[in-house]
């Protein structure tokens, strides 16, 4: 027999449930002047047109060992994306925001020059660490970065979200792969499950050559709601003078040719020589544009390692010579017309055996940790900032993943106990307080109430 419910019990029991103490309703963004951009096949696209990135890599004040988020601070973005405009791109990188601070000037800055933002959701406190990957795959470490979703799933040009930058650096760590995919994982449920638009979702892997094309079929096999939605490499093999042969871009093509997700370059722009962005013009060239969609120069400011194309000090812009070689390059290299060789369908890959460069074998992932879990109906609420405690030693039996996973349409149940995995080296970032969540949106709560109170009345009533 089902038991009656009271309208007052049901109003009381909602009042207190979690829904009313989720995520804060993010305030309505004003009408964007930019579409967001969409994947079909191995390539994004603006409306029906092929999308190629051109961009830069920004985290100013990285070298200084003070973790900083640059675009918080709408006086500096705004002094920036001035260059951004000269330089002609049209994305930039971000490594590290801060998910408790405004972003809305400065994404509003870089939509009205047409810039959008491939962001790093990890911060270096929030992080997967290569060391310990199973204990910081953690509800704490998954908070972070589900707060940080919910503060730019609403901006229009939020192209892309990277689960991840270079947590595999060797032929040694290659067991964080799980890990790194489970996160991918969990960042598209979360976005799918808040009802926030199909943002892609990828990992950014580093410049070696043993293991991250092993690392690409990986984040590409198995079943569709744990692939990754777009692959970045990070490669500073081509150094001027050079050439695609030269360089080993070829081989690259050949390599990727009929990956079945979108590819880009995260990071480029080697140091080594002359550095006047020769590789630009072979990026955006046919060459290479049936495989690759472009890519991103580290790194727009110097951070001390002799990348950045301009100097900051105090509230003074200097520009170097590698600003005026790559503004050069832009300009003078235009995208191929059409398709430029995409494809528009996609395939998956097969998951890579282990062997002496890759330690992992199948397509099985750790379940999300039942707390992190529940973040998916209640929303993430309020993130740490860059003040927080950290995740990467948060990790106990109440908070770490429960077994493996089962996957299917974007669900994972634990079965067993989850395989332990180390490695040797700790997860960093490229650049070296909590606030009282805003009261939820009335409005759409009373809809939320009067809709379940409807719903229970019927079933009553039966």
């Amino acid at each position: 027999m089902m038991q009656k419910i009271s309208i007052a019990a049901l109003t009381a029991a909602l009042l207190a449930s979690p829904v009313a103490a989720g995520t804060p309703v993010l305030k309505e963004r004003a009408t964007s002047t930019l579409s967001p951009i969409t994947i079909t096949g191995n390539a994004f696209y603006n409306g029906t047109d092929r999308f190629y990135i051109r961009g830069v890599d920004y985290q100013p004040g990285g070298g200084t060992g003070t973790t900083t988020d640059p675009i918080s601070d709408a006086t500096t973005c705004k002094r920036d994306v001035q260059y951004f405009s000269e330089l002609g791109i049209n994305t930039i990188r971000v490594y590290t925001v801060d998910n408790t601070a405004n972003h809305d000037e400065c994404m509003a800055a870089l939509e009205a020059a047409g810039i959008y933002l491939v962001l790093d959701t990890d911060t270096p406190l929030y992080s997967l660490n290569r060391n310990e990957p199973q204990e910081s795959y953690n509800s704490v470490y998954l908070q972070s970065v589900f707060a940080t979703i919910d503060a730019f799933a609403n901006y229009t040009n939020t192209m892309a979200f990277l689960s991840g930058n270079e947590v595999i650096n060797d032929a040694n760590n290659t067991d964080c792969a799980p890990y790194i995919k489970a996160v991918t994982r969990d960042m598209k449920q979360y976005i799918g499950d808040r009802g926030y638009r199909s943002i892609p979702v990828g990992y950014s892997a580093a410049d070696v050559s043993s293991n991250q094309f092993l690392m690409a079929e990986y984040m590409n096999c198995g079943t569709s709601d744990a692939r990754g939605d777009f692959y970045a490499i990070n490669d500073y093999s081509w150094c001027d003078p050079s050439s695609m042969t030269t360089s080993g871009w070829d081989i690259l093509v050949q390599n990727y040719t009929g990956y079945g997700a979108p590819v880009f370059m995260s990071e480029f722009g080697c140091i080594t020589n002359t550095r006047n962005f020769g590789e630009v013009a072979a990026l955006y060239s046919t060459e290479m544009t049936g495989v690759f969609s472009g890519g991103l120069v580290y790194e727009y400011s110097e951070e001390g390692n002799g990348y950045g194309l301009v100097t900051i000090s105090g509230s003074s812009v200097t520009t170097a010579s590698g600003f005026n070689y790559l503004k050069s390059a832009y300009a003078s290299v235009a995208n191929p017309t059409g398709l430029g060789g995409a494809t528009t369908s996609t395939a998956s890959s097969e998951c890579p055996t282990s062997n002496a460069e890759w330690a992992v074998s199948g397509s099985t992932l750790p379940a999300i940790p039942t707390s992190a879990a529940a973040y998916m109906s209640t929303g993430a609420g309020t993130g740490p900032g860059l003040d927080g405690s950290g995740s990467q030693d948060a990790g106990s039996s109440d908070n770490e993943s429960p077994g493996t996973a089962t996957a299917g349409s974007g669900e994972v149940t634990a079965t067993g106990t989850s395989g332990s995995a180390s490695s040797t080296s700790t997860s960093t970032s490229k650049s070296s307080a909590s606030s009282l969540a805003p009261p939820p949106d009335m409005a759409a709560f009373s809809f939320l109430l009067i809709t379940v109170v409807g719903f229970v009345g019927g079933i009553m009533a039966l």
